[in-house]
Order: C-alpha cells, then structure tokens, then sequence
C-alpha cells in the first residue's frame, strides 16, 4: 500500500514540476519578446503626413531629394511631369502608388533616438550628406503641406521628422525613390525584329549603307540593297545587329532636345515590312550618347507613327554608349567597299544624318 501511494505521489510531483517548467518558459518568452518600453509611442497608428490625406487633392509638386541627385514630380494641367528633365511625362502606376502610400503611412515602433545610429535605419539627412530620402509636398500655391525622411534596411521602411532624431518603423509601402529615371515613361517603341525589312545608316564620316531583307528572312538575311549593291558583308552579325537595333530601343535618361548640344554625327532609318520608318539620329555629348526620333507611316491612319511621335516630339533619349553604337556603326566596319574606278563618283546619295 504505501509502495502504491509513494508511486502516486512522484507521479503528482513530475506533474507539477512540468507544469512549473512550462510557467517559466512562458515567462522568459514574454520577457524576451515583449515590446520594450523604448518602443511604445503615441504616435503608434497615426499617419506619418497627417495633413496629406486632407491636401492630396490639391498637391501641385512632390520633391525627392537624397545625397547625391534631387528630382521633382510637378502637376502641369492634367499632366504629372519631371521638372528637371524639361518637363518628360512620369509613369502615372508609380505616382498612384507613391500617392496612396503617403496617405496611408503609419507610424510604427519607436526604433532609436540616437542621431548617430539613424544612418543605420537610412535615415541620415540628405540635405547633410545623409543615407536617407528627403520627401516633401507642396500645394499648388507652392506652401509645403508635408515631409519627411525615409529609408529602408532590408525589407523594413523607416521614417522619422525631418527636424527630429526619433526614428520609427512604418507600416506601409512606397515606390523605390533613389532614381529618378525609374518615374520617366520611356516605353517608346514597341517593334518585333521580324518586321524590320530595310535600314539606311549613315555614319559620322558621311559613308551610307543600304540594306534590305526578303519577308520571311531571318536576321542575318540582310544585304546590301542599290546603289551599294555591290558592296560585300564583313560580318552578318554586325550587320543584323545594327539592322534590328531599333526592336531594343531602350533609353536610359530623357531631357528637352533644345538641349542638344552641336550636330547629330550619324542617322539610321529602320522600315516595317507594313509601312512604318523611324528615322533616328544619334547625338554624342559632353554628358553621353543621344538620339531623337521622327516616325512617318503611309496611309491614312498612321496610328502607330502618331503615337511615337507624340511621345518622342521634342525629346531626346539617352542610350547606354553599348546600345548607342548599334545605331552609329562605322559603314566601314560592317561591308567593304571596292575603291571607285578613276573618274567615276561614288553612288549618289542625299541621305545625310
């Protein structure tokens, strides 16, 4: 009997000793992961830009500004443009979204108050030299509405005033601000290579090059078309590199072509195999590579012509010095050229860039 009881009773003590382990681990676990006092705030839930949903409607300018570069998203008319690009159209899904996540930013934890550990948020003050982005709004009268600093570590969004050093994390989303290239609409051309039939290129020392493909072709089917017809292919693929070059027409940058500097250096006129031609010319400038364009398309509605004419009137796009070359080829490095009999000209030609 007593064996009995004894047993009994280890079996209510291993019990409870169980139990109080378990009591202990769930206090450690609350001690550890318990929000410190440092983290609670007030300002937990409340808006980052309390004013913004109140003057959305009527915001005229955003600026951006961080270390290295500052840019401004101005409201022209109906028109959301990039003050320093001369005033290019931005992508309207970015500023959506940039819109809808200013107004429902939330503050979140309290994260330090320590000036010298904001940097490791990315909320150091551009205007200082700082990691962080500068945001502020204005009105359409131009009085400043709103701001404040932001700055990602990871996938974590952080934000603190601009005159204070309580850094929070915040609950939302924004774009990615840190260039400024990623607001231009810079999808100008949309050409499939296979409908590309002829090029005419004219390159900086003033040689021409005619080249023509038959429907169904493939890329490296281009030849040398009259008056160069006797002309003979260095390397295929040079050549139907430079032929297919306007399909990945991809700018990098925008700005006013009033801004070009001197003289285009070479010219490249891609035709459609259904009438369309883009007529592009290639600028090189003390700040990179350029190029404009003009599209014409024969008949009557001529939609695709006026849609990239529409976007690309009055502008010049900036290529990757890669891309750009693709454009302005040496003629010489794509055929050769027999040497013209004593006395007979070179093949007439008014295409000049």
């Amino acid at each position: 009997m007593s064996v009995r009881l004894d047993n009994r009773r280890m079996h209510v003590i291993r019990r409870l000793s169980l139990v109080a382990a378990g009591l202990w681990v769930a206090l450690l676990l609350l001690v550890l992961f318990r929000p410190a006092q440092s983290d609670v705030s007030p300002r937990t839930g409340s808006p980052v830009l309390k004013n913004f949903s109140a003057v959305r409607a009527d915001t005229g300018r955003i600026k951006i500004t961080m270390a290295d570069e500052s840019y401004t998203l101005e409201r022209r008319g109906e028109q959301w443009v990039m003050e320093e690009t001369g005033g290019y159209p931005v992508r309207m899904d970015r500023l959506n979204t940039l819109a809808e996540g200013l107004e429902t930013l939330t503050w979140g934890a309290r994260r330090t108050s320590d000036p010298n550990r904001l940097s490791r948020l990315g909320l150091g003050d551009p205007t200082e030299g700082g990691n962080g982005v500068l945001v502020e709004v204005f009105a359409s009268d131009g009085a400043k509405t709103a701001e404040m600093i932001t700055g990602r570590r990871g996938d974590q969004l952080y934000a603190r005033a601009p005159r204070e050093n309580i850094a929070f994390q915040v609950n939302g989303e924004l774009p990615p601000l840190y260039t400024h290239e990623a607001w231009l609409d810079l999808d100008i051309i949309n050409i499939d290579a296979s409908s590309i039939s002829a090029v005419r290129m004219t390159d900086a020392s003033g040689d021409s090059i005619y080249l023509t493909r038959p429907p169904g072709g493939s890329a490296r089917s281009f030849t040398p078309a009259p008056p160069f017809q006797n002309d003979e292919i260095r390397s295929s693929l040079a050549v139907s590199t430079s032929a297919l070059a306007i399909s990945r027409f991809m700018p990098v940058d925008v700005k006013a072509e009033s801004d070009l500097s001197g003289r285009p250096v070479a010219r490249h006129i891609s035709g459609t195999f259904d009438g369309l031609e883009i007529d592009l010319r290639a600028w090189r400038e003390e700040d990179g590579y350029w190029a404009t364009l003009r599209a014409v398309e024969a008949g009557e509605g001529a939609r695709r012509a006026r849609t990239i004419n529409d976007k690309a009137q009055g502008w010049a796009f900036k290529l990757t010095e890669y891309d750009w070359r693709e454009f302005a080829p040496d003629v010489s490095s794509l055929v050769s050229r027999a040497e013209p009999s004593e006395g007979v000209p070179p093949p007439p030609t008014d295409f000049q860039p």
